[in-house]
C-alpha cells in the first residue's frame, strides 16, 4: 500500500516529534548526507540509501517513499508477481476498494462490508504514533523551492512528482 509522496513525507515527520531515533535522523540529517547515513546506521537500518542532506522536514519522507516505490518497480520489473494499493482511493471508496482487494485475493467479496467496519479503528490505536498521539502537531509547509528540490530527488529513483498523478505501475483499480 502507498501513499501519495506529501502524505508520507507529513505522516514521517509528524511521526519523527515521538520517535527519538527518527527524530536525530531529521536533525543531525539537516548537516549532511553523510551524518543521515550514520544516523540510519544507528537505528539498525542501512543508511547507504539514506545518504542525503536532510534539508527539509519533508525530505525523509520523500526519500522513504522514493526508496520504496523504486524497490517495489524493480521488483515488478525482475518478474515479481507484486500489485500495489493506493491508500487515496481507499479512503475515496472503501466499500469498491475492499471488494476489489478480496477478488482478487481470492477471498468471498461479501466480507467487504466488514471490512469497512475495520477501517474505522486507528490501526496505531494504543501506541505512541496513534492518531490522537501524531494528531497534535503541525504539518511543515511545502514551499515551491521545497517542491522542486523533492521533485529533484523524485526524479533520481523513477518515482511519481510532487503536483502530478501518484499511481504507480501494477495498483489494484487501475490494472
Amino acid at each position: 500500500m502507498y501513499r501519495d509522496v506529501v502524505s508520507v513525507a507529513k505522516s514521517m515527520y509528524r511521526a519523527s516529534m515521538l520517535l527519538p531515533s527518527l527524530r536525530l535522523v531529521y536533525v543531525f540529517g539537516r548537516l549532511s548526507g553523510q551524518m543521515s547515513n550514520m544516523m540510519m546506521d544507528l537505528t539498525g537500518i542501512n543508511g547507504r540509501d539514506f545518504r542525503v542532506r536532510m534539508d527539509s522536514d519533508l525530505t525523509y519522507g520523500v526519500l522513504v517513499f522514493a526508496l520504496s516505490t523504486k524497490t517495489y518497480l524493480d521488483m515488478r520489473r525482475r518478474g515479481f508477481d507484486i500489485t500495489a494499493l493506493r491508500y487515496e482511493d481507499l479512503v475515496a471508496r472503501p466499500l469498491d476498494m475492499c471488494r476489489v482487494i478480496l477478488e482478487f485475493c481470492h477471498l468471498p467479496v461479501s466480507l467487504a462490508e466488514l471490512a469497512v467496519k475495520a477501517l474505522d479503528v486507528d490501526s496505531q490505536r494504543n501506541t505512541l504514533v496513534s492518531k490522537s498521539m501524531i494528531g497534535h502537531f503541525n504539518d511543515p509547509q511545502l514551499t515551491p523551492k521545497t517542491k522542486s528540490k523533492l521533485n529533484e530527488l523524485l526524479k533520481q529513483y523513477g518515482a511519481p512528482l510532487i503536483g502530478e498523478p501518484s499511481i504507480i505501475e501494477g495498483t489494484l483499480g487501475y490494472l
